[in-house]
């Protein structure tokens, strides 16, 4: 009784300092300047009174004044809040060229993104004529991204003193292709001083209607080097939506490039046709060795060669990558199925071993590969009161539960659970515990669990993989007949247990149900009363979520990875995504073209084992939840596509 005591309930914010707190917010956000200071003295002495000084001093700095900054910095050190203060204030800084304030505040920032970073290369520059800093500035030029405005002073300086030549401008440009950055790409080509510049016009032509620019470009166009590279660009913007005529008009055009020319245009066209599953992938592929590929362009090397179940293309894909990046468990997990497939069993069972007892999907895989039930670890002794009692003390972590539990604005629930995670940073295994225990008591599930999947040495899977609403979700799964493990585990990767979660796209409730699916699957089911402001009650979101992903399920061959995968891209997706040939789930997974569905998942399929294990006590294989996929073509049920 004494352990349940240790910590008393955060006090809630009443309902009036609840309203107020959001009213400071849209004050700040309309810069009403009155108003705000009016309501910040109403909560002067609340647990939110930091965040209303934080607005009012972030009004101030964007009129240029800098009154009171330095003494919330000293009052708040080390804070969240102070963290974002001077960031906002050294960008304000950058703005207006105050080098010499701007060099004294830079060291006192824990965390610098990279607009910042480039402000505090150009204060370098200025102060100190420190020429390292464009050393140091050089590797952003060949960034796959577009830059912040602050970084373009020293682009331009690095292109006016010669430390960028025709190559660099060439290779920028292609990078900002290949991720479509278009606009960024034509602004950095105008860069290129040379004999024969790039006509806009045609950098435009082949932008909006690649295919029809090769069939069109004159036969000379080889003879300079911007003829080539705009040809190069079609060929890589036509892949993109077509592969296969990319390679064809690549084939006929490649003898006027150069060697490293012809690998870079087969790489481009190889990485686009592995994203569409096509079996030339990994032909194409061979065609790009005298090239460097990006990661993505790797990873999508190995997974050509899955899909086409080519091992020893598997080794060759693997091994071709840098070290870094083969270390990561997903191909360390490949290779060595790779080697085993190859008869290479103690190659194969020693690479398992690095991953194994990861507590992920490839960890899980390994571990049964070398025969080892997956099992939950032993529970770490629950945190004492003085740990506890420390936990609730941390004013921070306090005050990003007040804010998780006063404003349901998106953007500030993010802002909360930022500002949650800032002070775990440094915490050890029994912090940790103690701070998702005091989450867990508070109502908030989703940072106990977020909390808890940080320790390293002692765990609490009863807080990685807490099961809230279990009697009224588990009628519902039962009456759907659904398995209660796949459904948490989904649930806890949808929401995190959050029955007021809202996604950016607009998804809702614990299984984050789109209002479209919502009303479609009402009106199948016949569901009386139905209307979308109950879509986040707990019983109509499950019942609805549960009932569409049983439509799903038995649509898609009664395969939880499949309709794991339909649930978060929809059926039709899927459905495409299986191939012309049966698969293994996890090749399945692996090869999703969507870094997100892919990610989703495999979390998904990994959850649904510990929450297996800890509702029925015993293991579960992974390799057996993900099944063997069927070819398209087989016999299928009734396609579910909305309306």
């Amino acid at each position: 009784m004494a352990l349940m005591a240790a910590v008393a309930p955060v006090a809630t914010a009443t309902r009036d300092a609840a309203s107020r707190f959001v009213e400071a917010r849209e004050a700040f956000r309309g810069g009403e300047r009155v108003h705000l200071a009016r309501v910040a003295e109403s909560l002067r002495d609340s647990e939110f009174a930091p965040w209303l000084e934080y607005w009012r001093l972030r009004l101030r700095i964007e009129e240029d004044s800098d009154e009171g900054v330095r003494g919330f910095l000293d009052r708040e050190a080390g804070s969240y809040l102070a963290e974002k203060l001077r960031g906002e204030w050294l960008r304000q800084l950058g703005k207006r060229q105050d080098w010499k304030v701007f060099q004294q505040e830079y060291p006192s920032l824990a965390l610098p993104d990279q607009e910042l970073s480039c402000y505090a290369l150009r204060a370098r520059l200025t102060l100190l004529e420190d020429a390292t800093a464009l050393d140091e500035a050089r590797p952003l030029w060949f960034s796959a991204v577009e830059l912040p405005d602050a970084c373009q002073p020293l682009m331009d300086r690095l292109v006016a003193d010669k430390l960028l030549d025709e190559d660099d401008i060439w290779a920028r440009v292609r990078r900002l292709v290949e991720v479509r950055k278009l606009t960024a790409a034509r602004t950095v080509a105008s860069k290129l001083r040379s004999e024969h510049p790039v006509d806009p016009r045609k950098f435009d032509a082949v932008a909006d209607n690649p295919a029809r620019y090769l069939a069109r470009q004159a036969p000379g166009f080889a003879a300079t080097r911007a003829g080539r590279e705009l040809a190069l660009f079609a060929v890589v913007r036509l892949s993109r939506s077509d592969p296969t005529a990319a390679a064809k008009r690549w084939s006929d055009i490649e003898e006027h490039f150069s060697a490293a020319d012809r690998a870079y245009g087969w790489g481009q066209i190889a990485w686009q046709a592995a994203l569409n599953h096509q079996p030339e992938a990994a032909g194409w592929y061979s065609q790009a060795e005298a090239t460097r590929l990006t990661e993505e362009q790797h990873a999508w090397h190995v997974r050509a060669a899955l899909r086409v179940q080519d091992w020893a293309g598997v080794i060759r894909a693997i091994e071709r990558m840098p070290s870094r990046l083969a270390r990561l468990p997903e191909w360390t997990y490949w290779l060595g199925r790779a080697h085993a497939a190859q008869s290479r069993r103690e190659d194969a069972q020693a690479l398992y071993e690095k991953i194994a007892g990861q507590p992920k999907f490839y960890g899980q895989l390994a571990d049964e590969e070398l025969g080892r039930p997956i099992a939950i670890p032993a529970r770490a002794a629950p945190p004492t009161y003085e740990e506890l009692a420390e936990a609730e003390a941390n004013a921070g972590l306090r005050r990003a539960l007040a804010v998780l539990r006063t404003d349901p604005d998106p953007e500030m629930r993010i802002e909360a659970i930022r500002e949650w995670a800032w002070y775990l940073r440094g915490m050890d295994d029994r912090q940790l515990l103690a701070a998702a225990e005091f989450a867990r008591r508070q109502g908030a599930i989703d940072r106990a669990i977020s909390t808890a999947d940080r320790t390293r040495f002692q765990h609490d899977y009863t807080l990685r993989y807490p099961a809230p609403f279990r009697e009224e979700v588990g009628a519902r799964v039962r009456a759907a007949s659904l398995d209660d493990a796949w459904v948490y585990g989904l649930m806890r990767q949808e929401s995190r247990f959050v029955a007021e979660a809202r996604s950016a796209v607009g998804a809702r409730g614990l299984m984050q149900l789109m209002p479209a699916t919502a009303r479609w699957v009402a009106r199948k089911i016949g569901y009386a009363d139905y209307h979308p402001s109950r879509v986040t009650e707990m019983g109509t979101n499950v019942t609805l979520g549960t009932t569409y992903l049983k439509m799903v399920l038995d649509a898609l061959d009664n395969q939880p990875v499949l309709a794991s995968a339909a649930y978060n891209a929809g059926p039709s997706r899927a459905r495409k995504w299986r191939g012309g040939q049966a698969l293994e789930g996890a090749i399945y997974a692996e090869t999703i073209p969507f870094n997100e569905t892919r990610d989703y998942v495999k979390k998904v399929m990994s959850n649904a084992v510990y929450y297996s294990l800890l509702f029925e006590e015993k293991p579960r294989s992974l390799k057996a939840r993900l099944g063997m996929i069927r070819p398209n073509g087989a016999d299928e049920g009734e396609v579910v596509e909305l309306p």
